[in-house]
């Protein structure tokens, strides 16, 4: 029996009745498999499958211990009896991070609207951690009940195998895994109690909800609370305010903090402001290692392009984390510091195999570079229904690349109104892989004919991609070949531009 056969068949014994239709959700990179299940009326339930029965029981013991607590949870409708199938209340499709796209698009600018969803969501938090905690079974949690320096020392040894290893950072073995044990010890040291530790606690995971006699007002809802656990309550606050991609300027995460510390007052005794945020900068440490770790085996080793964007980002946020607690790191963290203050030093850290080292690129951008006469390289995405780009150097064009022979998103309704820039579309390209396969030759043939180029000081480049529309496949691989060139020689100039999107814009590293 299929996936879809066992939800409907939960289905019919919840509802009395088949479901008229029923539609599957895009994956949100775990194993679990979501349905959207309506009956005549419209009224829809979602359906999940997962692949863990400790999971699964995870969940749905958490989801109806915080619904009794009037937490803003799915409500769980109903349970297979082997708990590898539920049905789950319909929050609906907007999340908050889809809701945040204009403030992250506009580089961390976000609007009075966006802001008051952060303030709300933030103000959430600790009521789940503190209220959720009260009387809760610790030991349904997956896959442990509780935090602890094990864990701690699973996620910095990641970050030291997926990301200093990757780069080829220089460290001392021995050195580096006393100070990782140090910060494992003062990370777990003096734990706060029973509070909830979300775990995963990301826009992503936040659903909005119109309340009904309220407009257009939204209410925060929270799913995928699966991985949750007994812990220190400032890892969730580091998580969420520190998240890479989210681009929050420090006055906004300083006013979202003191919103998290205000609110927390009222379910438990806080430590003072100053030893609270200390502590905070502390986890901020942390995680930034632990996401750098998952940056890099996602980025270097799945070469998957947009986790290597988010590297820059988090890097800058680490340098800024060391040089506030500057005098506790350098002392009780030598070796580490000083690791982490050589990596933060470079513009971004080079690759040992997977993609040629920037920090030794940039060098090449040398005085000498700069009496040389300008590349500029132009990449664009464009549907062959409208024809192959006229090239308007003059020089006749170049390389055409056709991405129709690749999975197409296009396909599927949940992407037909979404382009490669969109992260649900990134994921189904980078997940199905064959556009990935497809980008290693176009890199590899890209580089060699770049360097060529630069030796012989031609001015002129163009690399177009073409699919069926113009608007998924040929966007992704025309945004990261852009990316891939602006990183790789820093000396060119690339102009990127989608035609049949409208959208143009310039990469360039010259000063």
């Amino acid at each position: 029996m299929t996936t879809k056969e066992q939800l409907t068949e939960l289905y019919i014994q919840w509802s009395g009745a088949e479901p008229a239709a029923v539609e599957q959700l895009p994956g949100a990179g775990s194993n679990r498999a979501y349905f959207r299940m309506r009956d005549a009326a419209g009224t829809a339930v979602i359906g999940c499958a997962g692949t863990s029965r400790e999971e699964n029981h995870a969940f749905i013991s958490l989801a109806r211990h915080f619904a009794e607590k009037g937490l803003n949870v799915p409500r769980v409708l109903a349970v297979s009896s082997d708990e590898m199938c539920y049905l789950q209340q319909d929050l609906g499709s907007t999340s908050l991070f889809d809701a945040l796209k204009g403030g992250r698009e506009a580089g961390g600018h976000y609007d009075g609207h966006e802001k008051e969803l952060l303030r709300r969501t933030i103000a959430w938090l600790p009521r789940l951690q503190f209220e959720g905690a009260e009387g809760l079974d610790f030991t349904v949690c997956y896959p442990q009940p509780q935090m602890d320096e094990m864990n701690v020392m699973f996620d910095l040894n990641y970050f030291k195998y997926c990301f200093l290893k990757a780069t080829g950072t220089d460290f001392h073995e021995l050195r580096l895994e006393h100070d990782f044990r140090q910060l494992a010890a003062d990370l777990m040291d003096g734990q706060t109690g029973d509070a909830f530790l979300y775990r995963d606690f990301q826009a992503r995971n936040v659903m909005l909800v119109k309340q009904e006699g309220r407009g257009n007002d939204a209410e925060p809802y929270f799913i995928d609370f699966q991985g949750g656990r007994r812990g220190p309550f400032y890892y969730d606050l580091a998580s969420f305010l520190w998240q890479a991609s989210a681009r929050y300027p420090d006055e906004l995460r300083a006013e979202l903090t003191d919103v998290y510390y205000t609110e927390a007052q009222r379910y438990a005794d806080m430590p003072p402001r100053a030893d609270f945020q200390r502590r905070l900068r502390l986890f901020v440490l942390f995680r930034l290692l632990q996401v750098l770790g998952a940056y890099g085996f996602r980025g270097y080793f799945e070469r998957k392009q947009h986790f290597l964007q988010s590297i820059g980002p988090a890097l800058s946020s680490l340098r800024d984390c060391l040089a506030a607690d500057e005098a506790d790191y350098s002392s009780r963290y030598p070796h580490l510091y000083d690791v982490l203050l050589r990596l933060t030093a470079q513009q971004k850290p080079a690759v040992n195999t997977v993609q040629q080292p920037v920090a030794e690129n940039a060098q090449r951008a040398s005085a000498d570079d700069a009496q040389q006469p300008q590349l500029t390289v132009t990449i664009m995405s464009f549907s062959y229904k409208k024809g192959i780009p006229a090239d308007e150097s003059g020089n006749g064009g170049g390389y055409v690349f056709d991405c129709r022979a690749t999975h197409n998103p296009g396909r599927y309704e949940q992407y037909k109104q979404l382009t490669g820039l969109d992260e649900p579309v990134i994921r189904f390209l980078e997940d199905d892989g064959e556009i990935l396969t497809f980008l290693d030759s176009v890199y590899r043939l890209a580089d060699a004919h770049v360097t060529r180029y630069l030796e012989r000081g031609f001015t002129s480049l163009m690399f177009c991609f073409g699919c069926t529309g113009g608007q998924h496949r040929s966007v992704y691989s025309a945004e990261h070949l852009a990316q891939h060139i602006h990183n790789r020689f820093p000396q060119v100039v690339v102009r990127l531009r989608h035609r049949e999107q409208g959208i143009e814009r310039e990469l360039n590293n010259i000063s």
